[in-house]
């Protein structure tokens, strides 16, 4: 069995091909670098650095070392910032935000909950957007998100609500008037896309290639929030399924929401980054589950 030493010699050499930033990096010397690689070359049998004045490069042997134990590595590391945090217990700061006003409700439901159950950590509330939402849980400044599945990508916690999906049309619109539709009516009208930044998987839910019928959908222009999105609907542009949340967050006098009589159930709640998965996050996505509504909402 490797020796986790070696394993932190052999990854950091690996990554700088310099012994002297090597030693520098792990606060050894050269010479403690080179005596852990050679008897870890002697275990293996094979060469893991091809050496020249000049240069320090892998070899084969040590490429493919390098890329069978970075995984493991990775996985041990998380296994012992899992043991320390359930060790410590729930404490410190747990970055919580919302995409959308119909998530927030829901979401300080579940904050008061998990602020009950462990009130020596600290939940910091936010908002975010379409355009920063995913990049907010790849860069660490937000934990937790509640958001609409499916978010691809990221871990996702139970269905936290549900609603129904309406059509928004602007206010003249020759649908305006009806009493519900269907999602082929999609098949008849350019639809307003999602920015680019949306997962793919999310703007297939909300803005299909096709109707169930298979019959195409043609694409209306693309906009870059949600009210903006609202407002390519109001100036004709195109027509856009949403939930039924936004007849109460975002009324508009230009804008009539059709129910979709034949559309899947739009489903919320957590979602963060698997590598992220920390004891807070952990209970907090327990404090959404328990707080969750079953009945589809709207």
């Amino acid at each position: 069995m490797l020796e986790r030493v070696e394993i932190e010699t052999f990854l950091t050499l690996a990554e700088e091909l310099h012994f002297g930033r090597t030693a520098e990096r792990l606060r050894v010397t050269t010479g403690r670098v080179s005596q852990v690689i050679k008897k870890l070359e002697r275990r293996i049998g094979g060469t893991l650095f091809e050496r020249t004045s000049r240069t320090v490069r892998l070899t084969t042997v040590g490429r493919q070392l390098a890329d069978d134990l970075v995984p493991l590595v990775a996985k041990m590391d998380e296994a012992l910032r899992r043991a320390a945090d359930a060790s410590r217990g729930v404490t410190g700061e747990l970055r919580v935000a919302f995409l959308g006003e119909g998530t927030a409700p829901a979401l300080l439901r579940a904050v008061g909950l998990f602020g009950e159950r462990h009130p020596d950590c600290r939940v910091d509330v936010r908002e975010v957007q379409l355009s920063n939402s995913r990049a907010s849980l790849l860069d660490g400044s937000i934990d937790v998100l509640i958001a609409s599945y499916p978010f691809d990508g990221m871990a996702r916690g139970p269905v936290m609500l549900t609603e129904r999906r309406v059509l928004a049309v602007a206010a003249g619109h020759p649908l305006a008037g009806e009493e519900s539709v269907s999602v082929e009516v999609l098949a008849d009208h350019p639809v307003v896309q999602y920015p680019e930044v949306t997962s793919a998987g999310f703007k297939r839910d909300r803005t299909p290639d096709h109707t169930p019928s298979g019959r195409p959908v043609p694409k209306g222009p693309t906009g870059g929030s949600f009210s903006e999105m609202l407002t390519l609907v109001a100036m004709g542009r195109g027509v856009l399924p949403v939930g039924e949340h936004a007849r109460r967050y975002y009324p508009r006098p230009d804008v009539s929401y059709v129910p979709l009589h034949d559309a899947q159930l739009i489903e919320r709640g957590p979602v963060w980054r698997e590598g992220n998965t920390t004891q807070r996050v952990r209970e907090f996505v327990r404090a959404t589950a328990d707080v969750a509504e079953t009945p589809p909402t709207g």
